[in-house]
């Protein structure tokens, strides 16, 4: 006779994305893997659910964490913070790969006491980064564009990798929003390791340089920008283009159009002059940690992000889990879903689970509250799943 009351095991891949704001991808992996093993045991039923955790990121910030957390090595260096004060900055290392972020070099959650700097803010200490990346010699550099507090085209970031602009007095000039229309003239100095190594830009924003979908117009209101902020940054940039057409970088003027040019305040546009590859940042970042091999062996993949809604099937990263995750039932666990149940299955997703179901209170800004949410939201999957 078959026993029907035969251990049952499942095995769950876990594969969030941070909730911005308040848990990092590798904890809330961590909190739901906690209350999906509490659930063993407590359905009365024999059985177990394995629990195998992927952090993910998507080339944002968290994208050095999320590469730590699958087994990449932590490396920290000092750089130059958004407004020029030190910062001890992280970067992802495993001998062949480097990645480094905008984010925690010179990004919005940097800025002295939260103080918005939309002109003054630098991407300096993210070249600094890259120059530190460059002397562990790897075969390539992921750079994570995310998060960034500047809106100076990359001209930080170009004077820390041998870039100089200087003013019609000859002064060095410092790279920031607000240095962009008294560049002079602009010389550069070669970098052998450079043109040595692979860049790869891993972003998901599609916006160009200038213009009404430009990176000063689109993204310089939440780095503080006013209208008027907006036009100089603006004007300052097409300068930026101008004179770098004057030096003698053919193609700057095509390349300030290129999707993607607008990325953190326009340090996109400077990582295309370097040579950079720019691809998908979510379905770069799934292979770059593994992610089809991993999913190979689990039956149900849980996924998950700060918020589900109509961004998020425009192929962040939830999305890109769900659709590299084959037939196997798909669970997406969020602070919050704009999506009703009947928009589930655009994403494959079997059920979306959210921190507002199960609480009155704010836990966007709640690490604590936020993950004992998911370890009950976890404890409920794993009910569900024996």
């Amino acid at each position: 006779m078959h026993n029907t009351t035969a251990p049952k095991t499942v095995r769950t891949l876990i594969a969030p994305d941070k909730f911005k704001g308040s848990l990092t991808a590798g904890e809330v992996a961590a909190a739901l893997a906690a209350g999906l093993r509490s659930a063993t045991g407590s359905t009365g039923r024999a059985g177990a659910v394995h629990c195998e955790v992927l952090p993910l990121a998507d080339g944002g910030d968290g994208s050095v964490d999320a590469a730590v957390a699958s087994g990449f090595t932590r490396r920290s260096y000092t750089v130059a913070g958004p407004t020029g004060q030190h910062v001890q900055a992280d970067i992802a290392f495993d001998g062949d790969t480097a990645v480094v972020e905008v984010a925690n070099t010179c990004g919005l959650g940097l800025l002295p006491e939260g103080k918005l700097e939309p002109l003054s803010a630098s991407s300096r200490g993210f070249g600094e980064a890259v120059l530190f990346a460059l002397s562990l010699k790897p075969a390539r550099i992921v750079m994570a564009l995310g998060g960034s507090a500047s809106t100076d085209g990359g001209m930080g970031m170009l004077t820390a990798l041998g870039y100089s602009f200087r003013d019609a007095d000859g002064r060095q000039l410092y790279g920031s929003g607000r240095a962009l229309g008294q560049i002079h003239s602009i010389h550069r100095t070669d970098l052998p390791e450079l043109a040595d190594t692979e860049l790869v830009v891993a972003s998901d924003v599609h916006n160009p340089l200038l213009g009404v979908q430009g990176a000063p117009a689109v993204f310089g209101p939440q780095k503080g920008a006013g209208p008027e902020d907006i036009a100089a940054l603006d004007q300052g940039l097409e300068h930026l283009v101008a004179k770098m057409t004057e030096a003698g970088f053919a193609g700057a003027a095509v390349l300030a159009g290129h999707d993607g040019a607008g990325s953190a305040g326009g340090i996109g546009y400077a990582c295309l002059l370097l040579g950079a590859e720019q691809v998908s940042g979510a379905d770069y970042f799934l292979d770059l940690l593994g992610f089809n091999a991993r999913k190979d062996s689990c039956d149900v993949v849980i996924t998950g992000e700060g918020s589900i809604d109509e961004q998020t099937l425009s192929g962040k990263l939830p999305a890109a889990v769900a659709r590299r995750s084959g037939t196997r039932p798909i669970i997406a666990v969020a602070g919050r879903s704009l999506l009703p149940p009947e928009r589930w299955p655009e994403m494959a997703l079997t059920r979306v689970y959210t921190l507002t179901e199960y609480t009155d209170q704010d836990s966007s800004k709640d690490p604590e509250l936020s993950a004992a949410l998911l370890r009950r939201i976890g404890k409920d999957i794993g009910t569900s799943l024996l």
